[in-house]
């Protein structure tokens, strides 16, 4: 009788392979989008005077128009502002900072104080 086991086993690393390459992709445009839209609306608050009642009214917008998108109520806008002004006059955080998970950003800005504790973190997780 043949035993498939180590073929089967070459299949399963493969799937695994393929599965965690997908997960990163996905975080990394997840962790793109929350940076561009940081910065967007990190801009319209400077340049177009829009104060926390226009964040709130974006949240409830997307929350009564568009009730499928998750993810952006008013304390994540807020933390996607926080994310993109931390880190927008530091080119080579910011490039890391897409690389590693939403949670581990939101972790990591909210329990450190320098950038050299910010990239210290981003550095070890990666």
């Amino acid at each position: 009788m043949i035993n498939l086991d180590n073929s089967f086993n070459d299949v399963i690393k493969m799937i695994e392979i393929r599965r965690n390459n997908a997960i990163r992709k996905v975080n990394e445009e997840l962790v793109g989008l929350y940076w561009d839209c940081g910065k967007y609306i990190s801009l319209k608050v400077k340049n177009e005077k829009w104060g926390s009642k226009t964040i709130d009214n974006l949240a409830n917008y997307i929350k009564n128009k568009y009730p499928n998108i998750k993810g952006f109520n008013r304390r994540n806008i807020y933390r996607m502002i926080q994310f993109y002004e931390t880190y927008k006059d530091n080119e080579i955080v910011s490039e890391l900072g897409t690389q590693i998970s939403w949670t581990n950003n939101r972790i990591i800005l909210g329990m450190t104080n320098s950038m050299e504790e910010k990239e210290f973190y981003i550095d070890y997780i990666l």
